[in-house]
């Protein structure tokens, strides 16, 4: 809890330049909506201060001292006629110019915090207390916009107070400030220490909030929907997760909820309703009565005029601790911004097209240091155009192995070469495009098969390219039944007629996408794991004809398919144990030979 502490505290200097921040990002993004929405407000206080200070004071010294009527219905006719025009004036900057260009300023700001999570290294996706993190401040953006701009709104809506009403009270009641003044010091005190306590509250419910929405995801997403029904005891669980997040998120609103509730009660009734409905309506109707120095309109408009000055200033007491949680989290909106990836480029250098040359020197590697090294001593050379196969028992370190040929993470120790030169000295996004992926765990978008494929806009594109990629991993044939053929959109998130294939046909696609790429090197991980035998052996082939000039490395434990490899590496609690053809280990009878009669004993009769 101490830490929770520590990071509620903020200095005075923290809190505007945090907010500045923001408000500065806001601008840039939309400065329309901004100004609108500050001019906007104060044109209200200045409005509300006529009628309701003015206007009124005006009718009831009327009525009490016997102005003419027709002087009387003259103004309120004019009164009338200004207040019409300004409600036309409000409908129409509220209903259409601030409708039209909230979209604008929250696309803007949200992109960019999109595209700084697209730069985040993968290990960040590792890490519960960085994901947190990142959770948060996505959830976050649009609200932090909205109190971003009701900043403004109710700093300026709260100087147009002050002036407009202040100068009335400095006329009419100098002696009546104080009341206002003292009221607003006690107000902003508990209203800084409420809304402290309130962020803290939030940070300690967020990781159990984050339990609840992954329960939430599992019973509306249809990835689980099957085992879902088919396991019904996991909803049990599920449930039993639930409560015990939902009561661990009770738990930390009861720890605090003496202290809140006092907070609220002091900020609340203590430091307004006190001062405005006992001391300060006591102190008019003495005025009135004994002083003979107030007449009664005077008493009814100051009343009313306190509560609006108590209000406005209240504002300013609002302001400041609204600013300091508002700050809280651009603090963490910052740090997001300012993450900079560890996996940059040393030098920029171009990856060169065609096959690649991929060498490894004594690499390893750990996820998290105290586990110990995944991958250890790994050394390896593949040259351009030659077909590996990586086999292993899950956990041998495969998929780690390829993550790292990708620089989704960097090695710890070793190196790895690519065309003679370390892979850290080329452009990161440059180096990752000349390299065509298909991972186990692949996903199909909610867009057309053409956008699928291609992974990009489909303006202008190459459907001839698109169509010979599809064909050659065997998925042309259904696309060709599709009713919009390339133009179907695939899910059904979005679209009534959209198309969810089955696990085969997404893999398919999937694998078109790495054969339309045409990069210089392939790493197909479980490339044909849904894949009946029929449309297995197909794929193998097209694959070897596709990729005939290309660097091959695919992860599989059909061995029927490591068996066109060029060479097969085997692997063993993050090391190299064998390497070398199909024929070569099985002739050697060492741990190839035992895993291929035990996960492929029908091929053997075949081989």
């Amino acid at each position: 809890m101490k830490q929770e502490n520590e990071k509620v505290k903020q200095s005075a200097a923290q809190v505007w330049d945090n907010n500045r921040f923001l408000i500065k990002l806001c601008m840039t993004a939309s400065p329309a909506y901004v100004i609108l929405a500050v001019l906007e407000s104060v044109r209200n206080q200045v409005s509300i201060f006529f009628e309701h200070t003015y206007g009124i004071g005006y009718v009831l010294e009327a009525a009490e001292f016997h102005y003419p009527f027709r002087k009387v219905a003259i103004f309120l006719l004019i009164l009338a006629g200004i207040i019409t025009l300004e409600m036309a004036f409000s409908a129409f900057v509220w209903d259409y110019l601030m409708e039209k260009e909230r979209p604008k300023i929250r696309e803007k700001i949200k992109l960019l915090f999109y595209e700084k999570a697209k730069e985040l290294d993968l290990e960040c996706y590792d890490n519960p207390e960085y994901y947190n993190q990142l959770v948060l401040v996505l959830a976050e953006v649009d609200k932090q916009i909205d109190r971003c701009v009701t900043f403004l709104q109710n700093t300026a809506s709260g100087i147009a107070v002050f002036i407009s009403t202040g100068i009335y009270f400095f006329v009419k009641d100098k002696a009546s400030i104080p009341f206002a003044v003292v009221s607003f010091i006690m107000a902003f005190a508990f209203n800084q220490l409420y809304n402290k306590l309130t962020f803290q509250i939030r940070m300690e419910r967020n990781p159990h909030e984050r339990k609840r929405e992954y329960v939430k995801r599992v019973f509306y997403l249809s990835d689980y929907a099957k085992e879902l029904r088919l396991n019904p005891k996991v909803s049990d669980v599920l449930f039993d997760r639930f409560k015990e997040a939902n009561e661990e998120v009770y738990q930390v609103e009861k720890k605090h909820a003496n202290r809140r509730f006092f907070l609220s009660f002091m900020r609340r009734y203590v430091s307004n309703n006190f001062f405005a409905d006992v001391l300060y309506i006591s102190y008019l109707v003495f005025q009135a009565t004994v002083r003979k120095a107030l007449s009664f309109s005077s008493v009814a408009i100051l009343y009313n005029s306190f509560g609006r000055l108590k209000r406005g200033m209240s504002i300013f007491t609002d302001v400041y601790p609204y600013a300091c949680e508002t700050s809280l989290y651009v603090q963490k909106m910052r740090d997001f911004l300012a993450f900079e990836p560890k996996i940059t480029s040393e030098t920029g250098l171009l990856p060169a097209e065609g096959a690649k040359d991929i060498e490894l020197q004594g690499v390893s590697f750990a996820y998290r240091k105290e586990d110990g090294n995944l991958l250890k001593d790994i050394s390896l050379h593949i040259k351009p155009g030659q077909k590996i196969a990586l086999v292993g028992y899950n956990g041998a370190g495969k998929t780690t192995l390829v993550k790292l040929l990708m620089r989704l993470y960097d090695v710890d120790e070793g190196k790895i070469l690519a065309d003679g030169k370390d892979i850290r000295s080329y452009n990161v996004q440059k180096y990752r495009a000349s390299i065509g992926t298909v991972f186990q765990d692949f996903q199909i978008f909610a867009g057309n098969v053409k956008e699928n494929v291609l992974l990009d806009v489909v303006q202008d594109c190459d459907e001839e390219s698109i169509t010979e990629a599809l064909t050659d991993s065997g998925l042309m044939d259904r696309v060709n039944e599709m009713p919009k053929g390339l133009d179907t959109p695939l899910t059904t998130e979005f679209e009534e007629d959209g198309m969810n294939l089955s696990g085969g046909e997404s893999q398919k696609l999937a694998i078109a996408r790495v054969f339309y790429q045409k990069a210089g090197l392939m790493i197909l991980d479980e490339p044909s794991s849904a894949l009946d035998p029929i449309a297995e052996y197909q794929l193998n082939h097209a694959m070897l004809s596709a990729t005939k000039d290309k660097t091959v490395i695919f992860i599989s434990h059909r061995l029927s398919t490591t068996r066109l490899a060029d060479r097969i590496i085997m692997m063993e609690q993050g090391r190299i144990v064998e390497q070398g053809s199909h024929e070569q280990l099985l002739a050697k009878n060492g741990k190839y030979a035992q895993m291929w009669r035990v996960q492929a004993g029908a091929y053997i009769e075949v081989s």
